[in-house]
């Protein structure tokens, strides 16, 4: 893989950072805790902000930017399509949806897609699908996890297992009831006369990187054909890659008697799918691929000329590149050094956990250097990442998310080892 280096930033004529966060205070709705960072440009796993200090990236967009940043490959295709064709109506046939369909079908299983522009629009595409599946039968509950996350939709945040989310949207949109992750026994004694499916994340993002258990997937596959239920998996996160496979399921099932036939009913996708630019996307397996027929959904946006001529070029990259593999070789490399820091500093760290370049670092309950500030200890820890030039994504109140780039160098993987032992070292004494 060849080593990108990224250039000395420009000269820095003055400070913008104040300007653009008035712009921010004055006219953005302010729906996000945002970091005190205001970002210039990025190359590689690299960004700068606005004085010019550059950051190695291992938060990826929170796993969208699969290539890193300002990658030629994407640069190309945006160009070269937008002088062809940038949008049509969902009304007509254009060759880059059918291609990029056609890949996915073949990453998956035998199936079909649909196109959105978000992760949230595709769980959105999955709870139709089940409504539409059970209806006849009055049919129309989805079981998801606690600690779940699928999205910031009305439906979303009833899907979601986790009450913060929820707080302020009452009354929530009936249909989903939150079971324990990785508890079989509990989803199966959840099943109701009601229910039409059951949707769960491979590996828990937002949740703390939790991964499903081998025996878990394939008993919820073995309870979903018994109850004639339809089992959905939320990939919008821990799918593309991440986990060295292209959905987490097939990681996880790899060397698991019965995982290679293993098939959920649906999947959802965003985030690394287009590498940074706007795309969504949800297979249904057959026999249910056509249950939603002409008029029953649509998307305006959803699998543009323009979307689907980058997604597949980043598919392209991320194969030629054999970008699968280096997740996991740099995944396993990173994991086992952080186990080693978690060892040698068990004040400040607790372990480590996740697949590939989905890791979740877990930190100790109460660290010394944090206990009269204000914030989690995730955000405080990360607080010191970025003085230490990384990003990083907390995770609840306790963790913190590795999610860089696909293409992540050894050389970047230990410069981001480095900068968190730095951090881990000094909360230690």
């Amino acid at each position: 893989m060849k080593e990108i280096i990224p250039p000395a930033p420009p000269a820095i004529t003055r400070n913008d950072s104040a300007a653009v966060r008035q712009l921010f205070k004055d006219n953005v709705v302010p729906s996000y805790g945002r970091f005190d960072l205001v970002l210039s440009h990025g190359l590689g796993g690299y960004v700068w902000d606005v004085a010019g200090k550059r950051y190695l990236d291992m938060g990826g967009g929170i796993a969208v930017c699969s290539l890193g940043h300002a990658h030629p490959a994407i640069t190309d295709a945006l160009v070269e399509q937008s002088r062809k064709l940038v949008h049509v109506s969902n009304l007509y046939y254009h060759e880059p949806q059918g291609r990029l369909a056609q890949a996915l079908v073949r990453l998956i299983g035998p199936g079909k897609c649909f196109f959105s522009n978000s992760g949230a629009e595709a769980n959105e595409g999955l709870y139709k699908v089940a409504r539409k599946f059970g209806h006849e039968e009055g049919r129309f509950e989805i079981l998801t996890a606690v600690n779940s996350f699928h999205g910031r939709t009305l439906a979303g945040i009833a899907a979601t297992g986790q009450d913060k989310v929820k707080k302020g949207f009452e009354p929530l949109m009936p249909g989903f009831r939150h079971v324990p992750y990785n508890d079989l026994e509990a989803m199966r004694q959840a099943i109701s006369p009601a229910t039409a499916a059951i949707l769960i994340e491979g590996v828990q993002g937002e949740g703390g990187v939790t991964p499903a258990q081998p025996e878990y997937l394939l008993g919820l596959r073995k309870l979903c054909d018994e109850k004639r239920l339809l089992l959905f998996m939320d990939g919008v996160q821990c799918g593309y890659f991440r986990t060295g496979r292209f959905q987490s399921f097939q990681r996880i099932l790899e060397n698991t008697p019965g995982g290679a036939s293993f098939l959920p009913d649906g999947v959802s996708m965003a985030k690394s799918l287009g590498g940074g630019f706007p795309m969504g996307a949800f297979w249904v397996r057959q026999p249910y691929a056509d249950l939603l027929g002409p008029g029953t959904h649509a998307s305006t946006f959803g699998g543009t000329p323009l979307g689907c001529a980058v997604a597949l070029k980043v598919l392209e990259v991320v194969t030629r590149e054999r970008l699968a593999d280096n997740a996991r070789e740099q995944g396993e490399y990173l994991a086992a050094e952080l186990r080693g820091l978690a060892r040698e500093y068990p004040s400040v760290l607790r372990g480590v956990r996740g697949l590939g370049l989905m890791l979740g670092l877990e930190l100790a309950p109460d660290i010394a250097a944090f206990k009269d500030a204000s914030g989690s200890a995730s955000l405080q820890f990360v607080h010191r990442l970025h003085a230490e030039g990384m990003l990083a994504i907390p995770a609840g109140t306790h963790v913190i998310r590795l999610l860089p780039p696909l293409n992540l160098s050894r050389l970047d993987a230990e410069e981001a080892l480095r900068i968190i032992e730095n951090v881990v070292s000094r909360l230690a004494t």
